[in-house]
């Protein structure tokens, strides 16, 4: 079974029990009305060892800062301020003080950019590998909550970061390189930086439509976004923006720069749709309050659930795919 089989499963067998005013799976959170106006957004993922990193290659307060940082990228993609956290960890023998105070700082750290306490949570031994779990909370008008289901026929599609660095950083941690002139890659890849205050912007805008977080890459998440809204894509991969370092160590390793950046997973981003007529002014107001530089790599079409590849304005078939989990 694929992972989408399985939570399909999942959501098939609690069908019954789902409260009608509540969104459950099938978002980047869920969504529990407190009023007819507000709501609590809430996200919990799990990192395992082995699986989301290695642990003699990412520092324990990098780790601490991470295994935060991938949840509260789930409340931005909501365009929810986050409220609070609960932290269970899996730990092994291996586990000294000092790592775990260390794992400690890193999770605070974040914690206090954001001002979100941590409330709770569980600790546990674990055998073999580490295993950590977060959930966090988030609170926000219904008016403003983004969902995957929003996108609509002649939206840009948009991000405003570079994309591919992760997937180059992981690249070299896999294969054992001599990260050197490339350390920033493998530093992009364990200190993701959550779009909190990026996501409560587009919030605010009744034109931007359909939002998520890139966690598996532009090839898998985008097409969550067209199931979920019934239209299909068009992304142009020479709008695709990269970075130099990306182009030159993809060019030393034999890798294609763009296919990485649209396949690349956890970069942690944000991914919308918006009107066309939008596009100027918050390219404008990006640039002025968060120092993003707002793209468009496409369009929203009718042709349900295709998503089509253009380079140079021709049709292109990628040779990799974005993350998927079970495979």
């Amino acid at each position: 079974m694929f992972e989408f089989d399985i939570i399909k499963n999942i959501s098939s067998a609690f069908k019954d029990l789902n409260p009608t005013n509540a969104k459950g799976i099938g978002d980047d959170c869920a969504v529990i009305p407190i009023s007819e106006t507000e709501s609590f957004i809430v996200s919990t993922d799990m990192l395992n060892e082995n699986v989301h990193f290695l642990k003699d290659k990412i520092s324990a307060q990098e780790l601490g800062h991470k295994s935060l940082a991938v949840n509260l990228s789930d409340l931005a993609a909501m365009g929810a301020q986050p409220v609070a956290s609960f932290l269970s960890l899996g730990l092994t023998k291996d586990c000294t003080e000092e790592w775990i105070n260390n794992f400690i700082k890193g999770y605070k750290n974040l914690s206090s950019e954001f001002n979100v306490p941590l409330l709770g949570g569980d600790t546990t031994r674990s055998d073999n590998t580490i295993s950590i779990n977060v959930t966090v909370i988030g609170r926000m008008e219904n008016s403003k909550i983004k969902y995957r289901s929003a996108a609509e026929v002649g939206d840009l599609i948009c991000v405003f970061d570079k994309l591919g660095n992760s997937a180059a950083g992981l690249n070299i941690l896999l294969n054992k390189q001599n990260s050197g002139k490339y350390r920033e890659l493998v530093k992009i890849h364990h200190n993701p930086i959550p779009k909190i205050n990026e996501g409560t912007l587009l919030s605010e805008y009744s034109e931007v439509h359909a939002m998520m977080d890139l966690s598996d890459g532009i090839d898998s998440d985008l097409r969550h976004i067209l199931k979920a809204s019934g239209v299909g894509a068009i992304v142009n991969l020479d709008s695709v923006p990269v970075s130099e370092t990306l182009t030159n160590y993809c060019k030393e390793c034999s890798l294609n720069a763009l296919e990485t950046a649209v396949t690349s997973g956890e970069e942690y981003t944000l991914l919308f749709s918006i009107k066309p007529e939008i596009f100027e002014e918050l390219k404008e107001k990006l640039a002025k309050d968060h120092n993003k530089k707002l793209v468009a790599i496409g369009t929203i079409t009718k042709e349900k659930e295709q998503l089509e590849y253009r380079l140079n304005g021709k049709s292109y078939n990628l040779h990799q795919q974005g993350f998927k989990h079970f495979n």
